[in-house]
């Protein structure tokens, strides 16, 4: 999987894709996924790398089978949540932080 870590004014931002969607635009009814370079082309890393970047994110986007499934695994994403574009999986993560 490719991971990306960009430090934003609300905390840590992760993008997580499978390596096999990037440059691939998915669709389904109103919606309309490219998985770009700028984005999601990271550093390719295993699946306990992706789980610490996301275990420390603020926010995160995930696209591919593996890389959405694997958060499921891990209790970061609700199954009920995820959302199929296409023949790929796409999901959000927004942790709330009390002040």
């Amino acid at each position: 999987m490719l991971v990306t870590e960009r430090q934003t004014q609300e905390g840590l931002l992760v993008a997580v894709c499978d390596e096999d969607v990037l440059g691939e635009t998915f669709e389904s009814d109103d919606i309309s996924l490219t998985v770009t370079e700028e984005f999601y082309g990271g550093e390719a890393v295993d699946e306990s790398a992706v789980v610490d970047s996301l275990s420390r994110a603020a926010v995160a986007n995930l696209v591919g089978t593996r890389a959405v499934e694997l958060a499921i695994e891990e209790g970061f994403v609700d199954e009920a949540n995820v959302l199929e574009v296409g023949s790929t999986l796409h999901a959000q993560l927004l942790r709330m932080q009390q002040f």
